[in-house]
């Protein structure tokens, strides 16, 4: 996807985010993420927001942790998110094309790699705000669905943090019905390898809508909502292990 549209997709997620977290009240349970209430919610996506805004802003070339400084009074919070979105949004947009600076993923593009990484986080903390407010979703595109998907499997899960390992080698594969996109995952005792392709045999296959598959992934809806072939202690496996 286009730098300049993730960044739009930052700025209408953030949005989004504050809007349900409003309407939810900071103190209201965040189900997706069962030990939060959407004051945590907020502050964590507020600090995030901030460090990310200071590697584009600053061009800082190395690590520095997020503020650790406390977030306002539960009356302060939405309208300090929404600053600190603002604030992020303005860096991404302003930002020099050519900017170099720290990023965590591999990517040829810093900016890129920032706007990608803030699309997603926004959009996935964006979810849990609607969760903690109830009714319906809204929608993803299925390409920005099927571009999170790769970001977990290509991205972090090449890392070697990823916990989705296995004694003995093993191949799962994750397929969008409806984006043509196709991941194969290789794991085993090491981090798992994943592949751009649906080449070979899989002992697992995963498989849904993109946005379903986005979800399901990043441990917003049960593996259940995704159809499952082969060996499901595969997917048992990524329900336990596979979170960031």
């Amino acid at each position: 996807m286009e730098t300049a549209e993730l960044i739009e997709i930052v700025d209408r997620e953030g949005r989004l985010l504050a809007d349900a977290a409003a309407e939810a009240g900071v103190d209201a349970p965040v189900p997706t993420c069962p030990d939060w209430r959407v004051r945590d919610l907020l502050s964590h996506i507020g600090r995030v927001h901030g460090w990310a805004a200071r590697f584009v802003a600053e061009g800082l070339t190395e690590p520095v942790r997020p503020a650790v400084e406390a977030a306002p009074a539960d009356a302060e919070l939405v309208s300090w998110y929404r600053e600190v979105h603002g604030r992020l949004v303005d860096a991404l947009t302003h930002a020099d094309p050519e900017v170099k600076c720290f990023t965590f993923l591999p990517s040829e593009a810093p900016l890129e790699f920032w706007a990608r990484r803030q699309a997603h986080e926004t959009a996935i903390h964006r979810i849990d705000a609607e969760s903690a407010r109830g009714g319906d979703f809204s929608p993803f595109t299925p390409e920005f669905a099927a571009d999170g998907v790769d970001e977990l499997l290509a991205g972090f899960h090449s890392l070697d943090r990823s916990r989705v390992r296995t004694d003995t080698p093993r191949t799962l594969r994750v397929r969008t019905t409806d984006q043509g996109a196709v991941w194969t995952m290789r794991l085993s005792q090491d981090a798992p390898r994943t592949e751009r392709h649906g080449e070979g045999a899989a002992d697992c296959e995963l498989s849904g809508p993109a946005r379903d598959l986005y979800l399901a992934l990043w441990n917003r809806l049960p593996i259940t909502a995704l159809t499952t072939e082969g060996d499901e202690k595969l997917a048992e496996l990524w329900r336990e292990h596979s979170g960031i």
